[in-house]
């Protein structure tokens, strides 16, 4: 016991030192050099992910009880043509498949999430544990580990038991925190002996401002400017509980780690030399990233969230700030619980200074009293949110060393989707962005950054939220028309699979021949996909039997518009 305590103690003291060490970022100094030739350090983890609810399917089998994405999708309106995750990518039946994919791409780690209703039905250890779950997660944990691939689990990636929110209000109310660390510890204690890097929350910003602010996403409450506070405060606070439970618990005889899985878009200044548009673009990374890692490596949020939020809630004539706050015990106990740190990015943003007067009323996004812009120039694929700014990623990063101490690094999640009519698997565009993010990586590896390991986002195409299936992401195109949900490989399966096996970017040479042959293996997918039986693609016009499938569409799309102007004059 007198050794664990020392352990510990030894532990906490290398976090203080880490965070001790932080500097000021220099906004002033953007380098947008160009293409870097060069291998990442021995031991770099290469890995895709993926997410429970959107990938797994299954939602009522086996035991399974009812998340809020459940309950919410299954709301008319809620989400892009009334499309739900109930079946996905059926992924809770396709496992060896899949595996099968990982282990053809060389992954090194798969990045997956545990399904809290679906071990735990009603969210409350003491209530019911399904076996079934267990086993299936067992199995996968099993068989990745069977070949050679580390598994990094998530546990909560927003699919929160109905019952818990139907019952207590989900994240809005304290009593989660305890529930969410007796479903950790059963993980810990279930599966914990071969999972070695747990992930506590996914993207935590999201679950709290999508979840309980504009409601676009589960549960879908609109309470604007403090549900979005409340609830990120419950999701600290349990964050720290669980990191103290495995660390007296089971950190010893498992020898894992516990971090988060934080998103932050890159903010840049309008205007490097303007100190206003830095002072924004400062406050748009600590309202973002900073809300969240500012209390697990200092103990509080950052003091321009509590000067912002605290200065507009006393103009709104409130007696106290709708910010919440932690006691000097809280502070204590949520400082310096993140072994590693999970950072999911995707797109950068331009950030100037713009005032909200408070009588406009409580927002998240009024508080922070600046504007955001992207450049019209910039590539957007697929999502409207997401463009593609590779520059962006290394300040990131470089951002985060110098705020936190430059702690351990897994890329969690970074990828880019498509949203198109035509089914394409020479996704050039997503080869285009890898190869530009993963170099700006590496340049933020060699500044110093401590990157372990990048998690491309994602193995498959998938049920995106709100959007529905109208966006992919996946490295493979899943064919969600046909009764077996098929995967055929996109191009950029081969290109990462390439990067994987140099370990980055050799040469020249070598690099340029990469996407020819990409593009070579994906002209054979097309085939393949257009050669699958033909019944079950009746609803889809793009998949009759041609070997360039996308070539049907335009001439549809020309003969429709020659009908139109004919009409018309």
């Amino acid at each position: 016991m007198a050794q664990c305590r020392l352990l510990r103690v030894c532990h906490v003291l290398v976090l203080a030192l880490c965070v001790s060490a932080t500097e000021d970022f220099d906004w002033t100094r953007n380098e947008k050099g160009s293409f870097y030739y060069g291998t990442f350090p021995t031991g770099f983890s290469w890995g895709a992910g993926s997410s429970a609810y959107q990938t797994e399917g299954a939602w009522d089998k086996d035991g399974k009880g009812m998340s809020i994405w459940d309950a919410f999708s299954h709301k008319k309106g809620k989400i892009y043509l009334n499309d739900t995750g109930d079946s996905s990518c059926d992924g809770y039946y396709t496992v060896k498949e899949d595996i099968r994919l990982m282990k053809d791409m060389k992954l090194n780690h798969y990045r997956f999430s545990i399904s809290w209703p679906r071990i735990m039905p009603k969210g409350i250890k003491s209530d019911q544990i399904n076996e079934k779950g267990i086993q299936y997660y067992d199995n996968l944990i099993s068989m990745l580990l069977e070949n050679q691939i580390t598994p990094i689990v998530t546990l909560y990636h927003w699919d929160l038991p109905q019952v818990l929110e139907e019952k207590y209000g989900g994240w809005q109310n304290s009593s989660m925190i305890n529930f969410f660390n007796d479903y950790a510890n059963l993980c810990f204690e279930r599966f914990g002996s071969r999972v070695k890097y747990w992930i506590t929350f996914n993207n935590p910003w999201s679950i709290a401002v999508e979840g309980y602010e504009t409601g676009e996403h589960a549960p879908g409450l609109k309470l604007k400017g403090t549900g979005a506070y409340k609830a990120a405060h419950n999701i600290i606070k349990a964050h720290a509980k669980v990191w103290h439970t495995y660390d007296t618990q089971w950190r010893s005889k498992q020898k894992g780690m516990v971090g988060i899985s934080l998103s932050g878009d890159w903010g840049e200044p309008v205007d490097i030399t303007n100190q206003r548009d830095i002072e924004a673009a400062d406050r748009y990374m600590q309202f973002y990233l900073g809300w969240f890692a500012t209390p697990l490596f200092n103990g509080d949020y950052p003091q321009v969230m509590k000067d912002y939020v605290g200065r507009k809630s006393a103009q709104q004539g409130l007696g106290s700030s709708r910010l919440p706050t932690f006691n000097p015990q809280e502070k204590s106990y949520i400082r310096g619980t993140c072994d590693f740190l999970g950072i999911g990015h995707f797109t950068t943003r331009y950030i100037t200074q713009k005032n909200y007067p408070s009588i406009r009323g409580n927002s998240y996004f009024t508080d922070r009293d600046l504007a955001e812009l992207v450049d019209p120039q910039w590539p957007d694929p697929g999502s409207e949110w997401l463009y593609s700014v590779p520059w962006g990623f290394r300040r990131l990063l470089n951002f985060v060393k110098s705020q936190y101490g430059n702690p351990m690094i897994y890329v969690t999640e970074n990828g880019v989707s498509e949203k198109m009519v035509c089914t394409d698997l020479c996704d050039e565009w997503r080869m285009q962005y890898f190869k530009d993010y993963i170099n700006e990586m590496l340049k933020a590896v060699n500044d110093g950054v401590n990157v372990k390991g990048y998690t491309a986002w994602s193995l498959l195409d998938k049920f995106e939220w709100d959007e529905g299936y109208s966006e992919r992401f996946g490295l493979y195109y899943v064919d969600f028309r046909s009764k077996n949900k098929p995967r055929y490989p996109k191009a950029s399966v081969q290109y990462y699979k390439r990067i994987i096996s140099s370990n980055g970017f050799p040469n020249q040479r070598e690099i340029e021949s990469w996407k020819r042959k990409a593009t070579e293996t994906c002209t054979s997918s097309n085939q393949l996909l257009a050669a699958d039986p033909l019944t079950s693609h009746m609803e889809m016009v793009t998949e009759i039997v041609v070997p360039t499938v996308c070539t049907l569409c335009i001439l549809i799309c020309a003969i429709f518009l020659m009908f139109l102007l004919k009409g018309r004059f």
